[in-house]
């Protein structure tokens, strides 16, 4: 059995496991918990009332968060011409068509996102088998496949983040540090909660939000109040 830091008991005595939290109190002990030796991610995870297994109960979409995630996105864009020049000046990372395919079937990866311009998608095609599994295949719905690359690569380094329920029915997003503001991170996650109601297919039946839990990289899960949380978007279920 694993001992339990005296980091980790200091953060459970913060935590009553009788009952679940509002997203506020949640960060609450999220900010006074010990903090670990590096500036920890602060992750959201829900299991949805869903059957991923049927194409009309899958959810997916992406959001910009209104205080990003206070991390650096590297950002690939396969585009040519005008579109190559717009990217560029957007701060895109990295910029190209055939030989970005190319760079990329010989193995380079130093990216953490794509955009491509529609017409270069017969290229990109050809690395599905390699951006597919990474989670890093543009995707129009997810805005990530436009002619708008300028816009596409704003967001992207503004803090887009994208999320998609597993095969369990779970979607797990990172909402921001820990060393950001409370009110920063309430503000996140509550644009995340948001934008997963919205995306409630109308196939669900019965309790969409069934759990969510509020964690750091190396903390225990804080369980927040699912009800509390439908309740404020009521209007959206």
């Amino acid at each position: 059995m694993p001992v339990m830091t005296k980091r980790l008991k200091a953060t459970e005595a913060l935590i009553d496991r009788t009952k679940p939290y509002s997203v506020e109190e949640a960060m609450d002990i999220v900010k006074k918990a010990p903090p670990a030796k590096f500036d920890e991610s602060v992750d959201l995870s829900l299991r949805l009332g869903v059957d991923p297994k049927h194409a009309d109960q899958m959810v997916r979409g992406a959001i910009v968060l209104p205080h990003g995630i206070g991390k650096t996105v590297r950002v690939a864009v396969f585009a040519k011409g005008e579109k190559e020049r717009e990217a560029r000046e957007a701060g895109a990372d990295v910029v190209g068509a055939e030989d970005l395919v190319e760079r990329i079937q010989g193995g380079f990866m130093d990216f953490d996102s794509t955009i491509a311009t529609p017409d270069l998608m017969g290229q990109v095609g050809r690395l599905g088998k390699i951006l597919g599994p990474r989670g890093l295949m543009p995707n129009p719905k997810m805005g990530t496949v436009t002619f708008d690359v300028g816009r596409a690569v704003r967001e992207v380094k503004a803090g887009k983040v994208e999320f998609r329920v597993d095969k369990a029915g779970n979607v797990h997003v990172q909402v921001g540090r820990k060393s950001f503001p409370q009110e920063s991170l309430v503000a996140n996650a509550m644009a995340l909660l948001e934008a997963i109601v919205k995306a409630k297919p109308a196939a669900s039946k019965g309790v969409y939000l069934r759990s969510l839990t509020l964690s750091t990289t190396m903390g225990p899960g804080i369980p927040v109040d699912a009800q509390r949380v439908a309740n404020q978007f009521k209007k959206q279920i």
